[in-house]
């Protein structure tokens, strides 16, 4: 089958998993064409299944916003016809779904009839697509799509929650390749972050507010006053300076790492015992299910997707957002001893195996074989 993915080509979640997506269909005989206006974070290679084009939006003055949706939609429609792409698969509704429905209906011109499957991620549902200026598009690309997913049950019920949707939404969960997440390093390396005698905590994200980055601040402060630790954060936002700035009201400066955005995830996470993601709310929790991955256990926020993904008392604790001091006694509660901790890493790592690319991928399949029927 030849697909075209249209996705966000950065550390974003939606991108990530649109890119392995990708990776994983074109080691299964499938001819993959990426559309989008940088090559993604996560594709490393082009191979005979593997494509990239680049969308560039002409520089004109009377543009005060350059137009992307109409030149996206346009090199949609230009690749389908060289290429001969049989499907449109794109990921985060805005303006990815628009466009491609622009594309299709360009395409049915000229009596080429192509299906489109539209991935729901989170924030282009619950903050971005639900503001009055978007919602109308959003609501009427989903419901113009032969096929829409989303990549949990709590943002489906957001999603209908929403929006006037009169499509029917399945759920395929967002996945991991789990023998990807083996750790070839040792030991003794782990000593590039902290001292022997202590714990690493980790937190990953874009370090926006929804992330509650301040939070992760807060429970690693009521972490280290019990025992010695050492924060890593790895990402840049624009609650960074904030964060920075409460470590050295705190007096723990010296105990945090801030290591902006890192292509070496697998070996940070390799590191680490404890992973943080306290978020206002959360679609899935991908950041979560890599590190669970890793056999690093998760304290999160109760929110949205998490419950799905982090098991409450095996891979870690949940707890309602914004409650530090249990996160923070949860948290200690799983780094108390060596026997607790090794315990929770490997029942960790055995949770995620659930979302293995090999059970998720093949979803997608069926899900491509429905939305041919329907055209």
């Amino acid at each position: 089958m030849k697909i075209a993915i249209v996705c966000y080509p950065t550390f974003g979640g939606s991108g990530v998993v649109a890119t392995e997506l990708g990776i994983a269909l074109a080691e299964r005989g499938h001819e993959i064409h990426f559309i989008t206006y940088n090559q993604p974070v996560r594709l490393e290679l082009v191979s005979h299944n593997i494509h990239y084009h680049e969308v560039t939006v002409p520089d004109y003055p009377l543009f005060h916003y350059q137009p992307y949706e109409l030149a996206l939609s346009s090199k949609l429609v230009n690749m389908v016809k060289l290429y001969g792409i049989e499907l449109l698969h794109v990921h985060y509704a805005i303006p990815h779904a628009y466009a491609g429905y622009m594309a299709k209906k360009m395409l049915e011109e000229e009596n080429i009839y192509i299906p489109i499957v539209t991935t729901l991620h989170g924030t282009d549902i619950t903050l971005v697509g639900n503001h009055p200026f978007y919602k109308p598009a959003v609501t009427f690309s989903i419901n113009k799509s032969e096929v829409v997913t989303s990549v949990s049950e709590s943002l489906k019920e957001d999603t209908l929650r929403l929006f006037d949707i009169t499509n029917e939404i399945d759920v395929v969960p967002n996945f991991i390749d789990v023998a990807k997440h083996d750790n070839p390093y040792t030991d003794c390396q782990r000593d590039l972050m902290a001292d022997k005698n202590e714990r690493i905590i980790t937190h990953i994200s874009n370090l926006r507010p929804v992330k509650r980055v301040m939070d992760v601040i807060e429970i690693f402060d009521r972490i280290q006053k019990k025992i010695p630790a050492k924060l890593i954060m790895v990402g840049e936002g624009p609650e960074k300076e904030a964060c920075e700035a409460l470590c050295v009201k705190k007096g723990i400066q010296e105990k945090v790492l801030f290591l902006g955005n890192s292509s070496e995830i697998n070996k940070i996470l390799c590191f680490t015992d404890l992973f943080l993601l306290p978020s206002e709310k959360e679609s899935f929790g991908l950041a979560a299910l890599e590190a669970m991955a890793c056999g690093v256990p998760v304290i999160s926020s109760n929110t949205g997707g998490l419950a799905e993904v982090n098991v409450q008392g095996v891979s870690g604790y949940l707890s309602d957002v914004g409650n530090v001091d249990e996160m923070a006694a949860n948290a200690l509660q799983i780094l108390k001893d060596e026997k607790t901790l090794s315990q929770f890493k490997k029942q960790a790592k055995e949770a995620s195996r659930k979302f293995d690319t090999k059970n998720v991928v093949p979803l997608y399949e069926t899900v491509y074989d429905k939305a041919f029927q329907k055209i």
